[in-house]
């Protein structure tokens, strides 16, 4: 491998915003803010929406996010499409 192309890894703390639950690992990423590890030391901190600790996949848990099919919901959110309006308004096929 060439010298000097590879990343710095160092340790890092993440924290998942929806459980809390903090993790250190090892990364290249760097936060602005830092916080106290059990071991006394401070690293820094990065704050993630979605960890193996709060993933619907990992826990097991179903999560329903949409229980309308979305015709209804595009209807429910813009109106319903009147059909069939006057002739008026809109030309039929085939006419010139």
């Amino acid at each position: 491998m060439k010298a000097g192309i590879h990343p710095d890894y160092h340790p890092v703390i993440f924290e998942d915003v929806s459980t809390g639950k903090r993790f250190l690992t090892r990364s290249t990423a760097t936060g602005t803010r830092t916080a106290e590890w059990t071991d006394g030391n401070s690293y820094p901190l990065i704050t993630v929406d979605v960890t193996a600790d709060s993933h619907p996949f990992w826990t097991g848990a179903n999560r329903v996010l949409d229980t309308q099919g979305r015709v209804e919901k595009f209807e429910r959110k813009y109106g319903r499409r009147q059909r069939g309006g006057s002739p008026s308004a809109a030309p039929e096929r085939g006419e010139g």
